[in-house]
């Protein structure tokens, strides 16, 4: 596919800008919040970003009938949970990075202490805005489950530790390498397609096919963040980069190669599209969204 048709740009740049303007007024905390705690939190959570995740659960919300204001706490809700991740993963006990986003990580900015207690915060309120903004309460109930379950032991946070613990391990397989990714990034990915389904009012079927397409492109989006790391400009990236192999990390490149690493991202969005073909047109802006992973230079 060529690169996105400057309609999709456009459409990506809006929903951002969305996304970023509701992110903003979600952090109108109460008085009782500490301002330092507060200026750690706004800090990380407008730095940027493509916002992929919040913009999934538009488009699947769109792509199943619904209308993306409804969406919208989801859509914040997984971007707060997703931007308290990079905080902790940045600290010094875990990846050890000094730059996110082209600025400062949390930690270097405000101190280890400060940015652990903001990642902490941004969790918490992110179940918060699931919970009191999502008016039907039965899907409001789901989502919290949907995202609950998307990042804690058995998804994203147990996925951080088996990669961990892979790191300079001798003998390693694709399926240990795809174990790993299914929950630390594919996990999240899934639950921002099945939030804004269930918020869209899908039946099951479609559910499980949103879900297969989230799998799919959440192994290619971390098949492509192995390959930048790899080969990527640090001032395009807006972080270091080198940083897998300094710290022996299995990767695609490092288990299968760099040829054979982009051939494996191609082939599951290929899958990935394949799977919400029965969308018909409802589905073009998740397939443009797909080959977008694939053609992205950060």
């Amino acid at each position: 596919m060529s690169d996105p048709s400057p309609s999709f740009k456009e459409m990506w740049s809006t929903l951002q800008s969305l996304v970023n303007h509701r992110l903003s007024e979600s952090l109108d905390l109460s008085p009782d919040c500490p301002s330092i705690l507060r200026e750690a939190m706004s800090y990380s959570l407008s730095a940027g970003g493509k916002r992929l995740r919040p913009i999934l659960v538009l488009l699947s919300c769109e792509a199943c009938g619904g209308e993306m204001e409804a969406a919208l706490p989801a859509a914040c809700a997984i971007e707060m949970v997703h931007t308290y991740s990079l905080i902790h993963d940045d600290l010094p006990a875990m990846d050890d990075d000094d730059l996110r986003r082209g600025i400062p990580t949390s930690h270097i900015k405000f101190g280890e202490a400060n940015a652990i207690l903001a990642g902490d915060a941004l969790l918490t309120r992110a179940f918060e805005i699931l919970a009191s903004q999502i008016k039907v309460k039965s899907c409001a109930a789901e989502c919290c489950v949907d995202l609950a379950n998307a990042a804690g032991a058995v998804g994203m946070v147990g996925g951080q530790v088996a990669d961990l613990e892979s790191e300079h391990r001798e003998h390693s397989t694709l399926e240990e390498l795809e174990a790993i990714h299914r929950r630390k990034t594919g996990r999240l990915i899934c639950s921002a397609l099945t939030m804004g389904a269930r918020i869209g009012g899908a039946d099951a079927v479609i559910l499980e096919r949103l879900e297969r397409y989230g799998t799919c492109i959440g192994l290619a989006f971390q098949i492509t963040d192995d390959l930048l790391d790899l080969t990527g400009d640090k001032e395009k990236m807006g972080k270091g980069v080198r940083k897998d192999a300094e710290h022996g990390k299995l990767t695609y490149p490092s288990l299968i190669g760099v040829d054979e690493s982009r051939r494996r991202a191609q082939n599951l969005i290929d899958e990935a599209c394949l799977s919400i073909a029965p969308l018909g047109s409802h589905g073009q802006r998740l397939e443009e969204l797909a080959h977008f992973i694939l053609e992205r230079d950060h």
